[in-house]
């Protein structure tokens, strides 16, 4: 995520109760004579300048569109005008500005060292009231290591040290900052944080209510409130058509694609647009958009970006700013103490260097496992959550009807006639088959999940089992024609297991009955060489090609107000692996669907 724009929040002038020999030696370096004669009232004139204005601003949209050649000259040119006018506050504010930017573009050592180069002078210059600046930077530093807890502690004490200097007005890019980090941690408190920036900004810097606003339409997003967001996205467009920037900008139209339902062009954008700051985004939209696959693979670039040099740089670039807040702390040692104290802090830096390096390559073993375990949790949960829904749905509804008739009945003054309780007692014992057959597929996830080789020593005369099976079916089957077409000799049996084999037959039996409401159910039976073939054909709706076989997956069901958990086919296909053969859906048949069963078979003595 890119760091706020400190600038944009113009600090109310200060002025500076520093004796004259403090004022002189602050200003020795870096101001001429002139700038000495300035007033507070001059300081506070030169905020309405249109030079000033026009300076501001150009720096303003030079850091939102990320343009370094517009940026650099943009902000020396803000700074010289700065110390014309003698306000070191807004100086090193711009200065803070410098070093954001380049984090935000990636150029970590040259943030490290300038972060050092700040706080070194802060503190030679004893510009107490400033400090907080360096606080600032040292949040934003954390914030990017990933130590959350350390850069929400960071700007909670930058806030309250600008309380007390009174800059109300530069306050809100601040709460932006604990905004981003809270809002991983707890954002009811992050928004909370929203609307505590856009009261100060309201009151003292205007400006920025906009950039606030189109922080908090972001926020809808991740949250998953469409509504919202699009409301916040058709403000900020209102907002951009009036000449408003905010650096959040590129995320709301990368958000809005998203949210369009434009999930490949949203992606593209963000690539183009936020670079790899952009690696979190796209995985958000991934996963909202139901593509876990590319989300997975999302995240792990988020992770490999994670342990990437840029990261033991910025690492380093913390340690060293601590380092130069200490010095401070310790009330300006004496030059060979900080000299000692610089090396020793060199040494740990090396020695953290190492420690990360090491952290970094074991990390790298492990993430492929950590990848795969991520996504295997994902896999599970789903699948769970299908699996409970599926089972309640199904249990309730015969359920209600045995336990509906079964008070009818029992109701001592009955008066139905005896066709009508038999009718009665005909739904019941059929909604007692339904929970029966539910418990059957539950059963036999075992088998799914079980590669035990199973025993093959029954003889089964197949013609005799799909009869069986045939009338079993009729008794509760619809007003449809169910019905064996067999090709196979009278007394030809196979050596089998024959549990296994009726349960593929009542599987696909029961599957054909319950998508064809007219027209026919047909089972044929045929032998090629030493293979059976086994087919299951129907007039029902039939199957899309491009579903053959996502249906033999558990718990898929094509239409969900059918009967069942998604069991039947997943079940039916591992059985038949263990029996040495393969069922498969035939793309070809039109209309209903067919499925073949195709097994080995060694033919036994009828």
């Amino acid at each position: 995520m890119l760091l706020c724009l400190n600038y944009f929040c113009i600090f109310a002038p200060k002025i500076y109760d520093r004796s004259p020999s403090i004022m002189t030696r602050v200003l020795l370096l870096t101001l001429t004579l002139t700038v000495l004669l300035h007033t507070a009232a001059a300081a506070q004139d030169y905020k309405q300048e249109p030079e000033y204005l026009a300076l501001r601003d150009s720096m303003r949209y030079a850091f939102n569109d990320g343009d370094s050649a517009r940026f650099y000259p943009a902000l020396k040119a803000l700074e010289d005008y700065l110390l014309e006018q003698g306000d070191l506050h807004q100086y090193y504010t711009q200065r803070c500005n410098e070093i954001v930017f380049n984090i935000n573009q990636r150029r970590l050592f040259e943030a490290y060292m300038l972060g050092r180069k700040l706080s070194r002078e802060l503190t030679e210059k004893h510009l107490d009231n400033e400090m907080y600046m360096a606080y600032n930077m040292l949040g934003h530093i954390n914030s990017i290591c990933g130590n959350r807890l350390a850069a929400k502690r960071n700007f909670s004490t930058v806030i309250d040290l600008m309380k007390k200097g009174g800059y109300y007005e530069s306050m809100p890019p601040i709460y932006m900052n604990l905004v981003n980090v809270e809002m991983d941690i707890d954002p009811e408190r992050a928004m909370a944080l929203l609307d505590t920036a856009k009261i100060i900004a309201e009151k003292y810097s205007p400006d920025r209510v906009f950039d606030i606003e189109t922080r908090r339409a972001v926020s809808y997003y991740n949250a998953g409130d469409m509504e919202k967001f699009l409301e916040g996205y058709k403000a900020y467009k209102e907002g951009e058509a009036e000449g408003k920037s905010s650096v959040h900008g590129r995320t709301m139209e990368v958000y809005y694609l998203a949210s369009q339902g434009k999930t490949d062009e949203a992606v593209a954008l963000a690539k183009e647009e936020l670079s790899t700051d952009g690696n979190s985004i796209i995985t958000n939209i991934y996963e909202k958009a139901g593509r876990w696959q590319e989300a997975y693979e999302s995240l792990r670039k988020t992770y490999a970006a994670n342990d990437s040099v840029n990261n033991v740089a910025l690492s380093n670039s913390m340690m060293g700013i601590r380092d130069q807040l200490a010095i401070n702390d310790m009330e300006k040692k004496s030059v060979r103490i900080r000299t000692i104290a610089l090396t020793i802090g060199l040494i740990l830096l090396a020695l953290l260097t190492m420690a990360f390096f090491y952290i970094a390559s074991t990390r790298r073993r492990h993430m492929r496992q950590l990848s795969a375990a991520y996504q295997h949790a994902l896999e599970a949960d789903k699948m769970k959550t299908r699996f409970i829904q599926n089972v309640s749905h199904e249990v309730r509804t015969p359920l209600n009807i045995i336990s509906g008739f079964s008070q009818v009945i029992a109701d001592p003054t009955l008066t139905e006639s005896v066709e009508e309780r038999q009718h009665m007692a005909s739904m019941m014992q059929k909604s007692a088959m339904q929970i029966t057959d539910l418990i059957d597929e539950i059963l036999g996830l075992s088998l799914i999940e079980s590669s035990a080789t199973i025993a093959k020593e029954d003889v089964v005369h197949v013609n005799q089992l799909l009869q069986t099976i045939v009338k079993e079916h009729q008794e509760t089957a619809p007003p449809i024609d169910l019905r064996v077409d067999s090709q196979l000799d009278p007394e030809f049996a196979i050596k089998t297991n024959r549990n296994m084999l009726s349960r593929i037959i009542h599987a696909l039996t029961d599957n054909a009955l319950k998508n064809t409401e007219k027209g026919s159910v047909t089972l044929k039976a045929k032998t090629v060489a030493q293979t059976l073939i086994l087919t299951v054909e129907d007039t029902g709706c039939g199957i899309p090609a491009d579903q053959a076989e996502h249906i033999f997956e558990r718990f898929v069901k094509l239409d969900s107000f059918k009967q069942g958990i998604g069991l039947g086919l997943p079940l039916s296909r591992k059985l038949a692996e263990q029996l040495g053969g393969i069922i498969t859906l035939d793309t070809s048949y039109s209309p209903g669907a067919r499925f073949v069963v195709t097994l080995p078979f060694e033919e036994a003595e009828g």
